[in-house]
């Protein structure tokens, strides 16, 4: 709820939405026992939904309302998005630099420590895009 990442999983881009989700929820399912409840847009299937069951996570599918035209923010998605955008702020991440995906996944938890000790600080984090 807070916008703050609990697992990390950087796959190749072939790799389908369903493979990567159920090693997500792997991750996740295995650092931490208080979520129960995760959201997904509608690339992931059945297949990740069911695996969160296993699991013990409720994994719900937030489906865009067919009646709306052009953009319209999705409840509460806008946290992910969120997210996203603060750690594009990094420069690191704004581009693939590295070659690994442990190397990827070290950065967002960089990244990710950073917003935390912004918050928890009060400071602000200069930006390499600015003047």
């Amino acid at each position: 709820m807070l916008g703050l990442v609990i697992a990390v999983v950087v796959p190749a881009a072939s790799v389908h939405d369903n493979v990567f989700g159920t090693a997500l929820l792997d991750k996740v399912a295995a650092g931490t026992s208080t979520v129960t409840r995760a959201l997904v847009d509608q690339g992931f299937k059945k297949t990740v939904v069911d695996h969160g069951a296993g699991l013990g996570i409720a994994v719900e599918v937030v489906e865009r309302n067919p009646a709306d035209h052009g953009f319209v923010p999705q409840p509460i998605r806008w946290r992910v998005e969120q997210t996203n955008g603060i750690l594009m702020l990094h420069r690191r991440l704004v581009r693939d630099y590295e070659h690994r995906s442990a190397s990827s996944e070290s950065r967002v938890h960089w990244a990710i420590s950073d917003v935390m000790t912004r918050r928890l600080t009060g400071t602000s984090t200069p930006s390499w895009r600015g003047a």
